[in-house]
Order: C-alpha cells, then structure tokens, then sequence
C-alpha cells in the first residue's frame, strides 16, 4: 500500500453511477472527473515552525469532496487512487 508524507492523503476515488435516474446510461465521454474518494491512508500531518507535527482534519475511512485538478492519479492492481494534499480535501461527507 501508499504511505503519503506530511500532509497529504491518500483517497480511493468513487465513481458516480453510469447511469441516469431516467435509466440513460452515460458514456465515458461525457461523464465529469470523480469529486469523491474515501480516504485509505493519511501521512503524519506537517511539521509547523515549533519542529512539531500538525494533526490532520480527517482520519481514514471518512468520505470526502476534493478539488477537481487536484493531487496526481495512480492505478495500482486495477484501482484508481488519488493523492492530494489535505488542504485540498473541500468537504466529509457524512
């Protein structure tokens, strides 16, 4: 598994359904990028001027909103992660 560093996360991007309430299925094409990830793995948090660690907001397993550009895609054994900074985790969904 990913280990991120100081204060970034590591989130398991969550696909929205391919199809519509109405029943119309969309294409890859026309779909938006996912906004939406639980959180798998969370670094040590970022060391302020004192030397010491800053805690982070969120822990694993919580459900959050991020930034649509934000952080770098990966892929590894077919699924799609994401890692980002915390400061670009918008929301948790609760």
């Amino acid at each position: 598994m990913i280990k991120p560093l100081a204060d970034r996360i590591v989130i398991k991007v969550i696909e929205d359904t391919e199809q519509t309430s109405g029943g119309i299925f969309i294409p890859d094409s026309a779909k938006e990028k996912p906004q939406k990830g639980e959180i798998v793995a969370i670094g040590l948090g970022k060391m302020n001027d004192k030397g010491e660690r800053e805690p982070l907001d969120v822990k694993v397993g919580d459900i959050v909103l991020y930034a649509k550009y934000a952080g770098t895609d990966i892929k590894m054994d077919g699924v799609e992660y994401k890692i980002l900074s915390v400061k670009d985790a918008l929301a948790v969904i609760e």
